[in-house]
């Protein structure tokens, strides 16, 4: 069963909404609003629940994230399975008429995926991602991989992090900043906006279930 689509708030330019649950005629009312949207779809995991998960064979499934049931890391070593796969995620994207994609779970190199990932896979599979998102005329974004964010910057138009305070990687996003890119911060915890401000980045706190509520930083 899709999500409801949470409403428009006024002041508020930048959506980010599950590419799934998403409907084309609520990107359209943003649209219309003036506001820009992005599609959330995840990279770098396997989840059991989503309408193409029969797609993915069993060779590319991996461990199971943590504290995520029905998730598994991806083998991104195997380009020739998951690029199709990807680019039908990114058609989904574009038909629903989102700005921009936000490909989640893209630093699976740093994590106990079950596979032998390095830096160098990734990267590759982070920069195809771009290319396919780019090729449908949409904008992307990186989220987290906060150790390639200096040579993933080309490639991407913004980027999107998750407690950078907290981890004391907020610094490494002045690739991106200084650029004149986009990076947006959520805090699951405290905001630290002063901080913030100086950093060009635009923080916000939200509940860990990614619900309507938001506390900027003004």
């Amino acid at each position: 069963m899709s999500k409801p689509n949470p409403p428009y708030v006024a002041g508020v330019g930048i959506y980010v909404y599950d590419g799934f649950d998403a409907t084309a005629s609520h990107v359209a009312s943003l649209k219309s609003r003036g506001a820009k949207s992005i599609c959330y779809m995840s990279a770098g995991s396997w989840e059991d629940w989503r309408s193409d998960a029969a797609s993915f064979p069993a060779s590319v499934k991996g461990k199971n994230l943590d504290g995520w049931p029905g998730e598994k890391w991806l083998d991104v070593r195997n380009l020739t399975v998951l690029k199709p796969i990807m680019e039908k995620r990114a058609d989904v994207c574009k038909a629903k008429g989102f700005d921009a994609a936000d490909w989640d779970n893209v630093d699976g190199y740093t994590n106990g995926t079950g596979f032998p990932l390095t830096g160098a896979h990734q990267l590759a599979y982070n920069k195809m991602l771009a290319e396919i998102t780019h090729a449908r005329g949409l904008a992307v974004s990186l989220k987290n991989d906060v150790d390639q964010i200096a040579a993933l910057e080309p490639y991407f138009d913004m980027a999107v992090n998750e407690e950078c305070f907290d981890y004391n990687e907020c610094g490494a996003y002045s690739a991106f900043a200084n650029k004149g890119k986009p990076v947006i911060n959520i805090q699951y915890g405290s905001l630290k906006c002063a901080t913030a401000k100086q950093l060009n980045i635009a923080s916000m706190k939200k509940h860990l279930s990614l619900d309507a509520s938001r506390k900027p930083c003004l």
